[in-house]
């Protein structure tokens, strides 16, 4: 694999058939792929039911780092229905007692605020991944402890509520 200025990983046609052949099931269309037009005129003909690959774009020179990263903050890799998702009602729906729900309410708001709801459902993807492949994560780590919301979507084990931690932590 390579990388660009922007870190931004080309996989090429090897790289793409070695992830295939170690995992033929990979999810592979999120790939930046230095030439896919064998790929996706081959899916076409076989009418094989998957995304067609993107092809590796070079950035405009002229483009800084924190354009390029704010494009990219709208772009998140997961399938489309996480992106569709309704990550205010599943946070909302998974509250049992009016504190927790006053807690909720409250973080979503400052997650609202900061444009962060495609992180939430992000986190919901990979928490979702891990476990149906059963992949072990931490207990939790720094400041995102004190987030409830998070503790409640499985990124991490430690109840804010319980332990009386401020979301001002994680969320200054």
């Amino acid at each position: 694999m390579k990388y660009d200025n922007y870190g931004q990983v080309i996989t090429t046609t090897q790289d793409l058939c070695d992830i295939l052949y170690r995992n033929p099931g990979a999810e592979f269309n999120c790939f930046l792929v230095e030439n896919p037009v064998d790929f996706n005129r081959s899916i076409k003909e076989l009418h094989y039911n998957t995304p067609a690959l993107q092809p590796y774009i070079p950035f405009d020179i002229k483009e800084s780092i924190e354009q390029f990263d704010h494009r990219n903050q709208l772009n998140w890799h997961m399938p489309e229905q996480y992106k569709k998702l309704d990550i205010s009602k599943v946070l909302l729906d998974l509250c049992r007692t009016p504190e927790e729900l006053q807690r909720v309410g409250q973080e979503l708001l400052l997650y609202s605020e900061r444009d962060l709801f495609p992180l939430l459902q992000y986190l919901k993807y990979l928490v979702d991944t891990l476990r149906a492949n059963k992949i072990v994560w931490g207990v939790g780590r720094g400041s995102s402890v004190a987030s409830y919301v998070l503790y409640l979507l499985g990124v991490h084990k430690i109840n804010s509520i319980k332990y009386e931690l401020e979301i001002d932590e994680f969320l200054k």
